[in-house]
Order: structure tokens, then C-alpha cells, then sequence
């Protein structure tokens, strides 16, 4: 199985899982249980529960920020170059091993 790390910066926390090729970031976050990331909307892009940053070296393993998400993340706090919505992160077999930060909670 592949795997993705979730960093809780609050405790700093390394928090790592199995994930599905073809689920998001944000899915496999909730299926997990991982703190601070809450896909309050679904993954509909409309509510930023699910704001991770992706360290630059996977950033361009994605596309990039389209509007729809660029007007989301105007509303998020702590909005970064590095940050995603992680519901528009899918993920693959080539992300095995990614590594994220946790928004939410941040100290």
C-alpha cells in the first residue's frame, strides 16, 4: 500500500497512513482520523476544512491552484504559496510517500 504523512504542527505530530490511488488527500485525512483536517463540505470546495500545505518538492507532482480553489483559499487563514485544498488532491501512485502539513491548528 502507499503511504501518506500528515504533520500536526500543533504537536507536531507525524501522522502516516495508507491511502488509495484516486482518493484525495482530504478522504484519506477523514478516513483516518487525522486532526484538523474535517472536509466539512465533501470535498464540494466549499468550505476550506481540508487546507493543507505541500512541500515544494511534491508541488509540482500537481496542478496548479485553479480559480474556484484560488477563491477558497482567499478565505482560509494563513493562506501560503504552498497551500492546497486537500479535497483537490488526488492522490497517485507516484505520490507514495508524500508528506503534508495540517493548516488547521496551527499554533
Amino acid at each position: 500500500m502507499m503511504k501518506i504523512t500528515y504533520i500536526t504542527p500543533r504537536d507536531g505530530a507525524e501522522h502516516e497512513v495508507e491511502f488509495k490511488a484516486g482518493d484525495s488527500v482530504m478522504v484519506t485525512a477523514v478516513n483516518n482520523d487525522v486532526p484538523g483536517i474535517e472536509g466539512e463540505c465533501g470535498g464540494e470546495m466549499n468550505c476550506g476544512t481540508c487546507h493543507v500545505y505541500v512541500g515544494e518538492s511534491w508541488r509540482d507532482r500537481f496542478a496548479d491552484v485553479d480559480w474556484d480553489e484560488g477563491v477558497m483559499l482567499d478565505i482560509v487563514d494563513d493562506r501560503r504559496p504552498e497551500s492546497r485544498l486537500g479535497c483537490q488532491l488526488k492522490l497517485r501512485e507516484d505520490l507514495d510517500g508524500i508528506v503534508v502539513t495540517v493548516a488547521t491548528g496551527e499554533a
